[in-house]
This record gives structure tokens, sequence and C-alpha cells, in this order.
């Protein structure tokens, strides 16, 4: 086919291109329109359409039949406009994954994505196009939808997508071959990438815990799935029980199921998840919301995790602080939106900071992830208010904050040269605040670091030091 179109009947395809782009230039010229730099050149065009064959025959042919700003993608990439293409592979690939969560159990993938007051706007399939495009990503990856290397790739190219596509004004170059390896990307990792099993099973089973009692023989059995889910699908399957439980429209049988499997799949989940379960609970009782109040604390009691539910309400407004910063860094004209959001998370929190055991995790990372940057620029009137916070990180605290790149978030942002450089700087900020020998030399370790920033977690000697540090985190 790609041959074909190179040059079919005599009609040489690059010539046809010249062409073609010869008459535009010549038109935008007549009125007096910039005619420079316009298009990519047809060397890098015909890197895409040389590719092409091998990168679209992997989808399914009654799914690229429907896929129509595929078609746009190569009608821009033809005509020379990369920056366009960018666009339109994007919007196919945020159409698709929104198919897939659809698909899915849509208020298991809103519990793990969702928080906060906006969790009771978001019911159904119509609500996914409010989510900002990297809040689906995020949470496409939660509940597994998309692999580990999935997110970062796709992380990367929404990343160039907001940065160097049409859907923003800049002047950044794009190659055939980087155009061509994102399509085989977001084909591989979303648009043909079949549901993992696993994720097939949990749909089935939180289908099943709706229409169908269990006794305890059934609670066995399913207690053997359980044991084989990884420990992210075992904490996401936990939200989605708590979310269920606490619904106000859940019946009292489907409430009894989730009695007899909760407490097999508890041990399995980590402390910062049943913390979180406790803050909900503390967010029921901040909001005067009595029954989900009291169903909270009832599903806390299967496993007499009561020890949850925080003291301080605090943490309720830390949290929401923390949440409201997190969505204007992550979302559009960040620059802008985050300097009241960090004033806000100051405010709150104090000056030295003064905060409950219980969140200190998710602000550490919050701060660092601000802190990188998007990856275009830093938002100055933020930034001082985010030194400030890190000058007053204690020991723990840098420890976390070190650590920070061994979380999908912060390891897919170490992708992009200006976060790195800003993690850089991060950790000369750190360094007095280190007393451990152990986290020192780790410290040391990392700003050695040869290889890419974003791949350091798997590296078999930083694995090796991390397991020494895990209880400094705990």
């Amino acid at each position: 086919m790609t041959q074909e179109l190179l040059n079919t009947g005599g009609n040489n395809y690059p010539a046809k291109i010249t062409e073609f782009e010869n008459g535009l230039i010549n038109f935008l010229q007549s009125h007096n329109l910039p005619s420079d730099g316009i298009f990519n050149n047809v060397d890098e065009r015909l890197r895409v359409f040389s590719n092409i064959d091998y990168v679209i025959n992997q989808i399914d042919p009654q799914l690229s039949q429907k896929s129509i700003y595929l078609s746009k993608f190569l009608a821009a990439s033809a005509s020379g406009l990369f920056d366009a293409s960018l666009n339109y592979l994007w919007d196919e690939t945020i159409i698709q994954l929104r198919k897939r969560v659809s698909q899915f159990d849509l208020e298991y993938f809103y519990d793990n994505t969702v928080g906060g007051d906006r969790r009771n706007k978001f019911k159904t399939e119509d609500d996914l196009v409010r989510l900002q495009d990297s809040e689906l990503i995020n949470g496409a990856k939660e509940i597994d939808l998309i692999s580990d290397v999935g997110y970062k790739h796709l992380t990367y190219i929404n990343y160039m997508r907001n940065w160097a596509s049409a859907a923003h004004p800049n002047q950044t170059d794009i190659t055939g071959l980087q155009l061509i390896s994102w399509l085989e990307t977001c084909i591989k990792e979303v648009i043909s990438l079949p549901i993992p099993n696993g994720v097939i099973q949990i749909k089935k089973l939180l289908s099943n815990i709706r229409k169908e009692p269990i006794d305890e023989n059934n609670a066995d059995e399913i207690g053997v799935f359980l044991t084989e889910l990884s420990e992210e699908q075992s904490e996401s399957l936990a939200m989605a029980f708590f979310g269920i439980y606490t619904r106000q429209d859940t019946d009292n049988q489907t409430r009894q199921n989730i009695k007899w499997l909760l407490p097999l799949l508890w041990d399995a989940i980590d402390e910062d998840t049943k913390n979180s379960f406790g803050i909900k609970y503390g967010y029921f009782s901040a909001n005067h919301e009595t029954e989900q109040k009291k169903l909270a604390r009832q599903f806390l009691e299967i496993v007499e995790g009561q020890k949850y539910i925080p003291d301080d309400l605090r943490i309720l407004e830390i949290q929401n602080a923390i949440r409201n910063l997190l969505n204007a860094h992550r979302g559009n004209n960040n620059f802008y939106n985050e300097p009241p959001f960090a004033r806000e998370l100051k405010r709150i929190i104090g000056v030295p900071p003064k905060l409950p055991n219980r969140i200190n995790k998710a602000y550490v990372l919050s701060i660092v992830e601000v802190y990188l940057t998007n990856g275009n620029g830093i938002a100055w009137d933020a930034e001082p208010i985010y030194k400030g916070l890190i000058e007053h990180f204690d020991n723990r605290q840098a420890t976390i904050a070190l650590l920070s790149f061994t979380t999908d978030q912060i390891s897919s942002a170490l992708q992009i040269k200006l976060c790195k450089q800003k993690y850089i700087e991060l950790l000369n900020y750190l360094r007095p605040k280190i007393t451990n020998a152990s986290t020192i030399e780790l410290l040391d370790f990392v700003l050695d670091f040869k290889g890419s920033y974003s791949e350091m977690r798997k590296d078999s000697r930083v694995r090796r030091v991390l397991k020494n540090l895990e209880i400094l985190i705990k």
C-alpha cells in the first residue's frame, strides 16, 4: 500500500507533495501571509509514510474504519503539518481510552480517579469528557487498563501534545520518526491493547457482588483469586469496595457480600490506602453526611480498622488543598492558576508547617510534583512558596522527597529535561536535611547517575538500597 502511495503509475509521491506545497506557498505569499517554516520537509513526511503500513496494520480493521482522527493524522502528516498531526493522534488516543474505560466498571474507575467534592459529579460515561487528560491517564493506570510502560509513554506524549502540537502556539520541531513512534505507542498501549485478564476478572467480580449473594464457600473461592492480584489491583479493588459500600443506594445484599470479601483483601493493601478510608470517614463527618459517615465506619469495623479514623479533621482541609493544587498544576493555564492554591495550602498548614502524620507522604509528594514543574516552564509566583515549604522539610520528609522518583507520577515527569533539572536542584536543597548515612549514600548515587532518571527506580543497585530505606518512610 505504502509503495503504491509513494510511487504509483508513474506518479511520484514526493513530487506530488512538493507540487502541492509550492502551490500553497504561492497562495500564501500572494495574500502577504508567512510561508517559511510552515511545512515539515518532504523527507520527514516520507519517513512517516514509509513506516505506516506496519504500524496501522496493528489495528483491527473494524476499529480502524471508525478512527476518523487517524485519517486526519495522516492527512496532516502528508501536508507537512506535524504539529496538527500530533494533536489528531492525541484526540484519537483519548477517545479510545474513554471507550475502554466506559466498557469497564465506571464506578470503580471514578472511585480510583476522582476524589473529594468532585466525586459526586462523575457518574456516567458522558462525564468522562470532564476529566482532564492527565486524570484520565492516571485513572486508567490505577485500574490497570494501561501498563506502567504505557503510562510513562502516554505521559510524555501528552506533554509533547500540550507544548509541541497545534494545541498551543510553539516553534518546536517534530520529526517524522518521532511522529510514527508516537503513533505506534498510542496504538500498542491504548487503541489495540487487549484488556488484561485480571482487569476483566475484577469487572466480573464487581458485577457479581451487585447481583448474587456470597456465602462462606463462595468467599473462599473468590479469596484464591484475590491472592493473585497485584498490590495496585488490591488497593484499587478495596477503593471500589469502599465506594460501593458507602453509597446510599447500595442494597444490603451487596454490602453483605463486601463483608465476606474485604477481610480477604485487607492485608494486601498498604497503610496509605487504609488511611484514605479513615480520611473519607472524616470527610463525611465534616460535611454532615450522616448516613455515609455511618456506612464508612461500618466498613472499617469489618476489619477492625477504626484506628484509621483521624483524630485531627485538619487532614480533610489539607487534603482538599493538596488536591486543588495538583488539579491546577496538571491543567491548562497552570502558571496562572497554581499560585492562589499554593498560597492556600501554605495558609492551611502554617509556617512552620504542622501536619498530621497520616497525610505527610501525600503532602511531600505533591510539593515535589509541583516543584518539578510541568516540564514547559516555572510558575514563578508559586515557586517561592514551594521553596519555602521544602525549606521546612524534616529528615523523614526529605527522605520521602528523595525517594519520590520511585512513584509513577514523578518517574514519568523525569523523562522531561526541565523536570530532571528541578529534581537535581531539589536534591541539593535536601542534602543538609538528611541525617541517615544510607540515605545520603543514595542521594549521592542519584546525583551521579548517568542513565535515564525515569528508569532509575529499576536499577538493581538502587533497588538494594531502597529495601534498607523502606522503614524510614512508613
